[in-house]
């Protein structure tokens, strides 16, 4: 399992798909699985395994949220619309999905350079590495760091989940 980082990252606002302005504090004491997702990456099709988990988890205390990037290798050039139509019509999205963000560099969005001061398994933090890199955060801001080529569905992820359900 991935090492843990602990981040206060619920009063970080964030911009939702229609434009408002949000913070992770509205999903309550959900665990988050937050993901930087892309439509045209070789990694997209996670979205599906994603969405399961969002269905397997959702009633008992986990939330999905996805953030489009757009930094890799330009793999998310679409529009908001085209993104989200992309991700209902393909994959059968319905986790939220935010505006796309940048997460690395100096202009990364807060909440990814807040996260980035977790590290993963191999006890390294730093960049998010490629599209698809999750951070699973607990209630108590505890956060579980997984490369991008950890499918969402790899039993070291649905341990880190099922430990960090609400009681």
């Amino acid at each position: 399992m991935a090492e843990t980082t602990t981040v206060d990252i619920r009063d970080i606002t964030y911009t939702d798909a229609d434009g408002g302005e949000r913070t992770l504090s509205e999903f309550g004491d959900r665990a988050l699985l937050i993901v930087n997702v892309a439509s045209r990456c070789g990694l997209t099709p996670q979205y599906e395994q994603l969405e399961e988990l969002q269905k397997t988890y959702g009633e008992r205390g986990l939330q999905v949220i996805g953030f489009p990037c757009n930094q890799f290798m330009g793999q998310e050039p679409g529009s908001m619309d085209e993104i989200l139509e992309y991700c209902a019509t393909t994959y059968g999205v319905t986790f939220p999905i935010a505006q796309k963000v940048k997460v690395n560099g100096s202009n990364a969005a807060p909440l990814y350079k807040a996260l980035k001061k977790a590290r993963n398994a191999e006890g390294a933090k730093g960049p998010v590495m490629w599209n698809f890199e999750k951070f699973l955060v607990t209630p108590g801001g505890a956060v579980h760091r997984f490369r991008p080529q950890t499918k969402p569905d790899a039993p070291e992820v649905i341990a880190a989940i099922e430990a960090s359900l609400p009681a």
